[in-house]
């Protein structure tokens, strides 16, 4: 069964820092990129970052450059997503997803860890 559960979450000030964990199960992680997505109330859901666990190729969203890093612990299978100088406008659930390598779409989600930046 695949499974990605996400850890970290939370509140903070403005400024601050938080660390995402997605830690995923049940399907060769080598084999996939894990991408990070949020979604803000009243908004749509757009990709943070992600990479790939085979080669560790990443893109991150121009919103977040310079603040937020993903990183992959393959040893783990987990994938990290640490976000500094966190801003009020970085409020929003934050899911982890799996994508095989060579498809084009996420096919499995994680249930979301709410991050909340309050000035």
């Amino acid at each position: 069964e695949v499974q990605l559960v996400e850890s970290g979450g939370g509140s903070v000030q403005v400024g601050g820092s938080l660390r995402l964990s997605c830690a995923a199960s049940g399907f060769p992680f080598d084999d996939y990129a894990i991408g990070w997505f949020r979604q803000a109330p009243g908004k749509e859901r757009e990709v943070v970052s992600c990479i790939s666990s085979r080669d560790g190729h990443t893109y991150v969203a121009s919103s977040v450059q310079g603040r937020f890093t993903i990183s992959s612990d393959n040893a783990k299978n987990t994938v990290s997503l640490q976000m500094n100088s966190l801003k009020p406008e970085d409020t929003a659930v934050y899911c982890c997803a799996a994508q095989r390598l060579g498809l084009s779409s996420y096919d499995s989600w994680g249930q979301g860890t709410q991050v909340t930046v309050s000035s």
